[in-house]
Formats: C-alpha cells, structure tokens, sequence
C-alpha cells in the first residue's frame, strides 16, 4: 500500500533556543512535563516583568515534535480524526452553507489523503482580540463574493493539538475568560453565527503569564491551569552577565546563533518524543499515590484535580528521566508547581504558599 504524501512547511525565522535561555528552571520544566502529558492541564507563569517568560513559551516550539496533519486542514486534524468525525457544520435551517470545516470532514471518503508534517501550533492569543476572532466567525469575503455562509476558523482552531498562549492572562476580559473555560472542559469549540453551526476540536494545552503586581485571575480560570510556574529576577551576576551575552548574540545574528544551539536542541526534541512515548508504560505504585493524597487532604485542597495533576506531572516527570516508575523524588521535585494555586487563601496566613508545601512533603514523607 502506497504511503500517502508529506509536504514540509517553508522555514521560518529561529526564535531563541530554548536550551540557550538561562535560569527559570521551574518554568522550563512545567512546560516541558506537559509537552509530554497535554492532561495535566497548562501551565501558568507569573513573576516579574522582563524575566523571559515570553521568550520562553515562544521558544519552545523548536523543541516540540512535529505533528502529521491532513494537508490544508485549518484544525489540525490527523488524518485518523478526518476519516472518523461526522459533518459538523450544518444550516440551521438555511440552504446554501459552505465552510472549511464541512468540505474537510468529507476527506474520510479518501483512502489516502495528503498530508503533511507542521510544527506543533504555538498559538497568542492577544489581549484585545474578540470573541468573534478567537472562536471564529462568518467568512465575510465569501459571504459578499459568492453569497455563502462559510465558517472563518479562529485562534481556538489554530490551538488544537498544540498550545495556546495568553500574555497577561490576568488582564484577559471576562467573557474572554468564560469562553476558554468552556472550551478547555470540553476539548471543543461550538459557534453559532448568522444561521451557521460548526463544533470543531479544540484541544490545546493552555500557557499563561503575567505579573502579579497588575492584579489575579479569577479563581475558576485559576484552577484550570494544572501547573503553576513562580518567575523572579536572577540575583546571581554571573547568570546576568550570560543572559546579556546570549541575548546579543542571537541579535546580531539569529540563523547563527540558533544554529550553534542546534545540537542541544535536537538533543531535548528526542528526549521529549522518548518520554511521550514511554510515558503509558511508566508505573504509579500505590504507597506513592496513597502519598500523593495525602498530601493535598493535609493542606485542605478543594476537589479532586490537585491530586490527578500531581500525579500526571510526577509519571511525566520520571518518563522524562527514563524511569519506569515514579518515585517520591519525582513527587517533591513537582508537587510545589502543581500545589500553590490549590491552596485556600487566608488573608492573615503569614506562611508562604510553598513552605507550606514543603512542610506538607515532609510531614508526608515521615509518615507510615
């Protein structure tokens, strides 16, 4: 049987290696440990202001295995997805509806359709976008040229099967807000517009950053994020005298500068496209899990999702370190990442977030 046909996506300019950015080790890894487990659930990063945290997300497209999709699909569908998913744009009652979601799901009826290989979609999501823009909307050009109600995809479409990224997440609008919460519970995005219905996938892994200073999230968006990142500005001189090194560097001469780092990178891509797929494999042993609860009961986190995070993020952590089974290790090493936005708000607790967690692990690790 003939193997269908890959088109490659033209290069593009290098963003900064991501295994040239210095320090933020925290950051690094919380996003890493979802690139090889999507369920934990995104990562929230918040800190100071000029500490790389954009940089960092933007950077880690180049290290992301790259994805098979259905050539031209504006939703990045593999070609399995193609071939079983219903029709799912329909008329409302109205005749004449065209839209790139209804024409691409008639692909099944292929044997073998054309695809290709892309990067994994690392998406922005601005601040001032409308909703209209984020989950898609009527195809006005279509509209007046040919007098069809298409679906214009929007950024949710774009986002499957890869990241979403909101720079100053806490300063997002709250219908902004209330859409993503319905998409990411769902792993998919429904739009009514002018008679059109279309639902599509859209499952990404949700990355937001900010400073705390300009204000908090709302507690529903906050405890979607699995993983929460703490940033601060680097004390150590010798570390800021590199990170102005490198930054020079790859502005003078950014093919160059990404070229000298090729090899580091090359060397994560396999290391991450490993533990993906030693991740099914590794084992959660019982005492560790029996832990693991025991840890969110002793600090009074609310729910169940503190507990299937920390999990995740520790059996993706030890598929990263080729190890067949988590360890307490790796439970400590995530579990303040995983924890300090679970914790009940106290405004007289003078304890910070994380020496409570710490205390936690240690009163855990002690315990018969």
């Amino acid at each position: 049987m003939s193997r269908p046909t890959i088109a490659r996506q033209p290069a593009v300019e290098p963003a900064f290696p991501f295994t040239a950015i210095v320090g933020q080790d925290e950051m690094k890894l919380c996003l890493l440990l979802n690139v090889i487990d999507p369920r934990i659930g995104g990562v929230l990063v918040m800190g100071h202001r000029g500490t790389g945290k954009s940089t960092t997300v933007r950077a880690l497209a180049a290290v992301l295995p790259s994805i098979i999709r259905v050539a031209g699909d504006p939703y990045n569908r593999a070609p399995e997805d193609i071939h079983d998913a219903p029709p799912t744009a329909r008329a409302n009652g109205h005749a004449g509806v065209s839209s790139n979601t209804h024409r691409l799901d008639k692909l099944g009826d292929r044997p073998k359709p054309k695809v290709e290989r892309v990067p994994v979609p690392v998406v922005d999501l601005p601040l001032g976008a409308t909703e209209d823009r984020v989950c898609g909307t009527i195809d006005i050009e279509q509209a007046l040229t040919r007098g069809v109600k298409a679906f214009e995809p929007g950024l949710l479409a774009q986002a499957n099967r890869g990241f979403l990224y909101i720079d100053e997440v806490n300063l997002l609008d709250d219908h902004l807000v209330d859409v993503l919460l319905d998409v990411a519970a769902s792993g998919w995005n429904v739009v009514e517009r002018e008679g059109v219905s279309v639902r599509h996938p859209a499952r990404f892994v949700l990355v937001g950053s900010g400073n705390p200073e300009e204000g908090d999230l709302r507690p529903q968006l906050l405890d979607r994020f699995g993983m929460h990142a703490r940033i601060t500005t680097i004390t150590d001189l010798a570390l800021r005298v590199e990170i102005v090194k490198r930054r020079r560097a790859f502005d003078a001469d950014p093919a160059a500068f990404a070229a000298a780092w090729e090899k580091e990178q090359r060397a994560l891509r396999n290391r991450i496209t490993r533990a993906q797929k030693a991740l099914a494999g590794v084992a959660l042993p019982d005492p560790v899990l029996a832990r693991i609860a025991q840890i969110c009961m002793h600090l009074g986190i609310d729910g169940h999702r503190g507990e299937l995070t920390l999990a995740r993020a520790a059996a993706a952590l030890a598929a990263f370190n080729h190890s067949p089974r988590v360890a307490w290790q790796d439970v400590v090493a995530v579990a303040p990442a995983c924890l300090r936005h679970r914790l009940r708000r106290d405004p007289l607790e003078t304890v910070d977030s994380d020496e409570k967690i710490e205390r936690a692990l240690q009163a855990c690790a002690t315990e018969p």
